[in-house]
């Protein structure tokens, strides 16, 4: 049997520091909360820092082409100006009668953001019929706000050929938003 050679207590702590398998106890961790964290390597982009959702099943119409307000709306306040915000949106959608479509369009506090989204194929039917669809639309945004302050986002419908109804949250189905905050 080889012999067994008992180190003393310096060379156990340098082989420690320097050649570690295995799990460190949480203990002998700095920063062993997130929120220790305050800032990532250089390169690293992409990690989702916050996510904040939120719905509304309250019923909106619309008989004109003006646009005005679904009634989904979220707030979220990014950690850095160099972050981007990933908005999801959800939306209810349905169609009374005449020939008509809806569009939508999503807003950052009054900025709009995404382009208008035609909602056409959503429920059309032409003249007269109705059609109603649970969740109708949805789309993705990726926003670069340039802000540290918190943000609304919303989104609002119209009757883009203002006949018949367009109704948003029909019936009180629901529609959904999602904000992601995304690392820089």
């Amino acid at each position: 049997m080889p012999a067994i050679t008992r180190l003393g207590t310096n060379a156990i702590t340098s082989v420690a520091s320097t050649a570690i398998s295995g799990t460190l106890p949480a203990a002998n961790i700095n920063d062993t909360s997130i929120s220790n964290i305050t800032a990532l390597p250089a390169g690293v982009g992409g990690k989702v820092l916050q996510v904040v959702s939120a719905y509304t099943q309250t019923q909106a119409t619309s008989n004109s082409s003006t646009y005005a307000d679904t009634g989904l709306t979220a707030n979220i306040t990014p950690s850095s100006t160099s972050n981007k915000i990933l908005v999801l949106i959800q939306q209810s959608v349905a169609k009374e009668g005449g020939n008509t479509k809806s569009e939508l369009r999503v807003y950052r506090g009054a900025t709009e953001i995404g382009g208008t989204i035609p909602a056409r194929g959503v429920g059309y039917t032409g003249e007269g019929t109705s059609n109603f669809i649970g969740i109708g639309l949805a789309c993705s945004i990726l926003d670069t706000p340039n802000s540290t302050s918190t943000l609304t986002y919303k989104t609002q419908f119209n009757n883009a050929d203002n006949t018949g109804t367009i109704r948003v949250q029909v019936d009180s189905g629901a529609s959904y938003i999602t904000l992601i905050e995304i690392a820089g």
